[in-house]
């Protein structure tokens, strides 16, 4: 018997809008079909293959701190805050403040993730 991860899920707003901000973010697609009740992110194909990502509509708003998040890894990680940032990512933390590794940053709904110099 085996078990495995088949996506992780994120609450929003708007689904489709919030599966678009990641697709850019992580080089993926939305996949067909996306609506603002429900929309998925295609898993990898390169190298690093990563679980599908699912984003459902919640009629409440977002109120504490998200319990997971990602951390994404980059060597060129300046490149990658403009980038982010250019897609509707906001910095939160920067660089300096985490020893010189860590940037953290809210997605367009307020969901927190971290940039990691790698």
């Amino acid at each position: 018997m085996s078990i495995s991860v088949l996506a992780i899920s994120f609450d929003a707003h708007n689904a489709a809008q919030l599966a678009r901000f990641w697709a850019d973010a992580l080089h993926r697609t939305v996949n067909d079909g996306a609506t603002e009740d429900f929309a998925s992110t295609a898993a990898d194909t390169d190298s690093r293959p990563g679980p599908l990502l699912m984003i459902h509509k919640l009629p409440e708003g977002k109120t504490v701190k998200n319990r997971l998040h990602f951390d994404l890894e980059s060597a060129e990680v300046l490149t990658e805050v403009d980038r982010l940032t250019s897609l509707g990512a906001k910095q939160i933390r920067s660089l300096a403040e985490n020893n010189n590794r860590w940037i953290s940053f809210l997605d367009p709904e307020g969901n927190e993730f971290d940039l990691v110099a790698g």
